[in-house]
């Protein structure tokens, strides 16, 4: 015979399985390491700092 098994454990446990699956490809797809993170903000500020410089005082 087969092994009794809770049907809500099973349940649960199968979403969680499927969650996981998810969030994997959606690591893959979406994801940044930290150095892509710093450098990307780095740039970002550089850039918005250059942009800040040439702006004209008009008093």
């Amino acid at each position: 015979m087969g092994e009794v098994v809770n049907l809500n454990t099973f349940r649960k446990q199968k979403a969680r399985k499927a969650a996981r699956e998810a969030a994997e490809v959606n690591r893959v797809l979406h994801g940044q390491t930290k150095d892509e993170k710093t450098l990307n903000k780095t740039t970002k500020e550089k850039a918005d700092k250059d942009l800040d410089n040439k702006k004209r005082d008009d008093d």
